[in-house]
């Protein structure tokens, strides 16, 4: 089937001052990988008037660490992030959810801010980020500001991004001495859309959970944490507390709707499976 794309006037800027400086005036919509983009205005969900094609800003490529973060540029190709050794030895729980994302085409134009931007449920760089406790770094002609990635999601396709502002940095704090582990449940291996997706990173210090940091995606209308199932767990003695009580505190964490690719109960189902899992692999981590 062959889809006409509307017309629009298109602007390649070249450099990140000129951008922000164009999208000041209103009415430009970003394009970065298109991956979504050119899709919603294929079937009709987007109509941009104008258009400015930020994928060749340099200043918004880049992966910087230091003791205690990592710096990605919004701009960052996922294709780049996935074979990075900074992000493959400092990020791993990132690394795996990119690994599991689309194919290696989609990859290698769509980028890491537009995965966020786009502000789908299901998006897959959301858990881990969120996990990390990442920060975005939203810029704009005029300055930038700092939102915690937790606030960033308002619901589906919707974000706190004002219409002058690009997502300039993602700023992730590491994490040391921790269990991770990345799920991606589909309804098939590869190149699907996530049911269920989950981050998890626990820490066990004198035989107690010191923390224990959980995010999930496609079972809320926004990507989240599990703060009750946290709370329930934290200061907790990790061989006798009841796993079963916590996990069950998740339904007050997650709202999973029913959809074509997934029952709202399925979707709990497996999610109160893969938290048993994965916290009894904490376990033996930890007592291997």
């Amino acid at each position: 089937m062959y889809y006409r794309l509307p017309q629009f006037e298109y602007l390649r800027p070249n450099d990140l001052h000129q951008a922000l400086e164009t999208i000041r005036e209103g009415d430009w919509k970003p394009l970065a990988g298109g991956t979504d983009l050119l899709l919603d205005m294929k079937n009709g969900r987007q109509s941009p008037k104008k258009i400015i094609d930020i994928s060749r800003l340099s200043e918004l490529r880049y992966v910087r660490t230091n003791d205690s973060r990592v710096l990605i540029g919004g701009g960052s190709r996922l294709q780049e992030l996935l074979e990075n050794v900074i992000v493959k030895e400092k990020l791993p729980l990132l690394s795996s959810a990119i690994y599991e994302m689309a194919s290696w085409q989609i990859r290698n134009i769509a980028t890491i801010a537009g995965n966020l931007c786009n502000a789908s449920p299901a998006a897959d760089s959301a858990p881990p980020l969120l996990v990390h406790g990442a920060r975005v770094k939203l810029i704009s002609s005029s300055g930038s500001r700092t939102v915690p990635l937790s606030e960033f999601f308002l619901g589906p396709r919707k974000t706190v991004l004002s219409n002058n502002e690009l997502m300039g940095e993602i700023d992730v704090p590491l994490l040391e001495g921790y269990y991770y582990r990345y799920y991606k449940i589909g309804r098939r291996h590869a190149f699907t859309l996530s049911v269920v997706s989950m981050a998890i990173a626990v820490k066990i210090e004198n035989g107690i959970f010191s923390d224990v940091r959980i995010a999930m995606g496609s079972v809320a209308p926004k990507p989240v944490r599990a703060l009750n199932v946290e709370k329930e767990l934290i200061g907790k003695e990790a061989k006798t507390v009841e796993i079963t009580k916590a996990i069950d505190l998740v339904s007050e964490d997650i709202s999973p709707i029913s959809d074509v690719r997934a029952s709202a109960e399925y979707r709990m189902k497996v999610t109160k499976f893969l938290l048993k899992e994965s916290l009894q692999e904490s376990l033996k981590y930890f007592w291997k």
